[in-house]
């Protein structure tokens, strides 16, 4: 490395230098793109891009499109990892962009870029993250030529590229708050309004996806996801996951040269400061309502890694002291994505490499004993959306209830599709229920149980028809409207009569994230039956926990064999003495 880092390429030497950088890339990343197995969340997100929409319960639809381009030529893994692999190449090469007008070597700007953890996964792992990558590195860079020119063609491509990073993921909308702050000026320019009108007019589309399904992403992130108790291993969880993914050996002194980089003279450098800190304290501050994701963070370290290389190139003689670190970081991260490959054997019982690796096996297992009928998998998403993938179907359904959460799968049409067919049901293996029978796999033994006529009712909602009480006295008992409401395009009915699943109503409590208590409702609910997109109102007498205390109250419809599902919103109330 010394070598490499004393060379002068500069002009056509440096051009030549990151074309060779960028092609060895973008092998690397096809390579690790075609043999390595998917990420469960990748196999989720496959499902998005075949129900194409402005808007899905996690996400917005950004991911689904760039899986469906790559899928729509190559049916497999590669397929579904080209479009991130390509946007990746091209936000390394934007990067370079942005910081050779600071004078950045392109031996720097590569060894650094290459040191950075996160930057390896979303090289190749196609999540919601990979268009956040692309579309934060794009905004950066318009919005720096945007501060040297104010011309309509940037402030255009700047509403186009803000669209994008909203439509990506909802964190994009950290990245242009937080740049907007740092430069209030921009609002005298008349041609901003216009990148803001765009910008919303791009987006508004995702709103109204919002607004005809009830807002379901901003419940999820904003108040279900927050439901657990707040732990101190969060908080340090968060500042330890922000070192290893900057890099394994490397993290502490980009962190350093950010911190450290001037950016009091230059407004671009400056809102890269304001990304860097504002991003840093919004996710520490989101450890005290739940654990943050190691890569929620990822504009964060976009800004750092730029005021890093800058820094680094004005003290090459400190950096030089640590190249060294650099190249043993750079071995320890190619090594990670070679062992999780699964060609080394003696790694292959690593529980992180594991789960990469036998979906596809396991996948046509399950089919096998399925025999052409629909597989119904409990509480996640994660089987039921390996299952399709590597079956290449969308047989599989999950399943979700009150101990889990909802998902996309509570949306789209799959559940309504398998009503009333004959169903597999796929379960984690549990010795204590020997009357059911299993099934060896190669990802371990599962119980599996027929059921000859499936119904559940993920999509029926309840909700209180007028302002849902939120003080209550320790076990009193009230009589609660709610309108009960069948969103599909099918009738419903409830009744037991001839049915050998039956169905009942319950209400829970949900405390410190964990549920407390299910209690049958009274009322004789089965009585109902919805048309299509039909509502009524009903009256249910709701009887609070004893203890006092803070609870989200909840509604669920239980049909046998299941636990029951989740049928309405966290309602919040506290009990009192």
């Amino acid at each position: 490395m010394s070598e490499f880092f004393s060379r002068n390429f500069q002009g056509k030497a440096a051009k030549n230098l990151l074309i060779r950088f960028l092609i060895l890339v973008l092998l690397i990343n096809l390579l690790q793109a075609a043999t390595t197995g998917l990420h469960p969340d990748e196999a989720y997100y496959w499902i998005y891009s075949k129900f194409l929409d402005w808007g899905y319960f996690d996400h917005p639809p950004l991911v689904a499109l760039f899986i469906k381009a790559g899928d729509s030529l190559f049916h497999n893994e590669f397929g579904l990892r080209l479009m991130t692999v390509l946007s990746h190449v091209c936000a390394i090469y934007v990067l370079w962009l942005i910081v050779k007008k600071y004078g950045v070597s392109i031996q720097l700007f590569i060894i650094i870029i290459s040191s950075i953890l996160l930057f390896h996964v979303y090289a190749f792992i196609t999540t919601p993250d990979a268009p956040l990558f692309l579309f934060s590195v794009l905004f950066l860079y318009v919005y720096q030529r945007y501060l040297q020119e104010d011309k309509l063609k940037w402030a255009l491509l700047l509403g186009v590229i803000c669209a994008g990073l909203l439509l990506s993921k909802y964190h994009g909308i950290l990245l242009i708050f937080l740049v907007l702050i740092s430069n209030l000026k921009l609002f005298t320019r008349k041609s901003f309004y216009l990148t803001i009108i765009l910008a919303c007019v791009l987006f508004a589309p995702h709103v109204y996806w919002q607004y005809l399904n009830s807002y379901p992403s901003f419940y999820y992130h904003l108040i279900d996801r927050s439901a657990t108790p707040y732990l101190f291993i969060y908080s340090a969880q968060y500042f330890l996951d922000q070192l290893l993914m900057m890099g394994p050996l490397t993290g502490w002194l980009l962190f350093y040269y950010g911190f450290k980089a001037d950016a009091k003279e230059d407004t671009f450098l400056r809102a890269c400061k304001f990304v860097v800190y504002g991003i840093f304290i919004f996710f520490f501050l989101s450890t005290f309502k739940g654990r943050v994701q190691a890569q929620w963070p990822l504009i964060e370290f976009v800004a750092l890694f730029i005021l890093a290389v800058i820094y680094a190139s004005k003290n090459a003689a400190h950096f030089i002291k640590f190249k060294w670190v650099f190249a043993v970081n750079l071995f320890l991260i190619l090594a990670a994505r070679f062992i999780i490959t699964g060609f080394i054997p003696a790694t292959n019982q690593i529980n992180f490499v594991k789960s990469f690796a036998g979906f596809d096996a396991w996948a046509q297992e399950i089919k096998a004993k399925a025999n052409g009928n629909p597989v119904l998998f409990l509480d996640g998403f994660q089987e039921a959306s390996y299952y399709n993938f590597y079956t290449q179907s969308l047989d599989g359904v999950a399943y979700n209830s009150f101990n889990y959460r909802k998902t996309q799968f509570d949306l789209w049409p799959l559940a309504d599709n398998i009503q009333h067919q004959k169903v597999l049901l796929v379960t984690d293996f549990d010795e204590t229920k020997p009357e059911l029978e299993d099934i060896n796999t190669v990802k371990g033994k599962f119980n599996i149980q027929w059921i000859d006529s499936l119904r559940y009712y993920p999509k029926v909602d309840f909700k209180p028809l007028a302002d849902f009480p939120k003080e209550w006295k320790a076990g009193e008992e009230k009589a609660i409207e709610f309108i009960i409401t069948n969103p599909q395009d099918k009738n419903v009915n409830f009744s037991n009569l001839n049915e050998k699943w039956t169905c009942e109503f319950l209400y829970g409590f949900l405390k410190d994230g964990e549920v407390y208590q299910m209690q049958t409702i009274l009322e004789d609910l089965n009585q109902i039956s919805l048309k299509a997109k039909e509502s009524k109102k009903i009256s249910i007498k709701i009887k609070v926990p004893t203890k006092t205390g803070d609870y989200k109250l909840f509604l669920s419809i239980k049909t046998a064999p299941f636990a029951g599902s989740r049928n309405s919103k966290m309602m919040s109330l506290k009990v009192n003495p």
